[in-house]
């Protein structure tokens, strides 16, 4: 979404723009909603067979807690249930919810990413004591941020991220094989005829500059605002991966980024206003505090670690 925000606030057409999205026509891989947790298929848990009588098959995931069966099985995307929402932003250990309204796979998605984080992807949370709570038993059935598609990226990349304009995106536009933005439906979208010339989006991906110089976290804020866009802010996997290849360059162990705890909201933001959906902290590398923010490993895992502000390290500026 914030990929999404950046296209709309830079078009001046209002019209159609392609984007770097394709059907191949091959194999459907399954992924899961929630970005940055990968899909490892486990065959213990699947149960294909384990549908009820009113589920037909299709490319989402539902979770039937039933009898002691609590497998996953693929079941048709407009077939309508209840969902678990994630909320990475709970400060208390509940993460998970239950939503008990009958939705279709997509509407249960945009409800969890408009009002929590995503639906629950990823073994730790599906398969996770809280869940298990959460259930105590009760036969249900429900939907996991899990689904499967034959939609590529064109730069190979892994993301799971889709943003469809349902009232469009028919049968029909599924299998016309590449993918545009909509900039004149709030930039979701849909797809057309790959030989149809429109405008289109391009990205670089050289567009964070590593400052070889040792600031505070706040001197190193100013300089980045006062130069380029600002400190960079990590908001999913492809950005972190341009960061851990800038800080191999620097000359301090750790580089500065745009993560710091604000404690009038009990709560660690980007520079840039968003709320952290993707990271990487190291395991006990996350200290909460008034004059806490993040530097990123300069080597091993390039991992996150809280720094006291008046630490001074190299950095990393965003140029957009």
């Amino acid at each position: 979404m914030t990929d999404m925000s950046r296209l709309r606030n830079s078009a001046q057409n209002q019209g159609e723009a392609w984007i770097g999205l394709n059907n191949t026509g091959g194999n459907r891989m399954w992924h899961w909603s929630l970005p940055g947790v990968k899909y490892i298929h486990n065959d213990s848990s699947w149960n294909l067979n384990g549908r009820t009588g009113n589920e037909p098959p299709g490319n989402c995931g539902r979770k039937r807690y039933d009898n002691g069966d609590k497998k996953l099985a693929d079941v048709s995307c407009d077939f309508t249930t209840w969902f678990i929402c994630y909320d990475g932003m709970k400060k208390d250990k509940k993460t998970l919810h239950l939503i008990e309204t009958f939705m279709n796979w997509t509407q249960a998605q945009s409800y969890c990413r408009y009002n929590h984080t995503d639906l629950a992807s990823g073994p730790d949370q599906v398969d996770g004591e809280e869940m298990k709570t959460l259930f105590n038993g009760r036969p249900m059935s429900v939907w996991m941020g899990l689904f499967r598609d034959s939609w590529r990226w064109s730069d190979g990349s892994d993301f799971s991220f889709r943003y469809w304009d349902m009232q469009l995106f028919n049968d029909e536009q599924n299998t016309k094989t590449c993918a545009m933005t909509l900039l004149n439906r709030s930039g979701k979208w849909s797809s057309d005829e790959c030989d149809k010339k429109k405008h289109f989006f391009c990205y670089d991906a050289d567009k964070l500059i590593l400052i070889k110089e040792n600031k505070t976290w706040k001197d190193a804020l100013n300089y980045c605002e006062n130069n380029y866009k600002g400190l960079v802010s990590i908001t999913n996997p492809e950005v972190q991966g341009w960061v851990q290849e800038k800080a191999k360059g620097a000359d301090s162990p750790y580089v500065w980024i745009g993560l710091s705890y604000k404690c009038t909201l009990g709560l660690w933001l980007w520079v840039s206003d968003y709320v952290v959906c993707y990271d990487k902290w190291a395991t006990e590398g996350k200290t909460e505090g008034c004059d806490m923010s993040v530097g990123v490993d300069r080597g091993g895992q390039h991992e996150w670690f809280s720094r006291r502000n008046n630490e001074t390290y190299n950095f990393i500026c965003s140029k957009w």
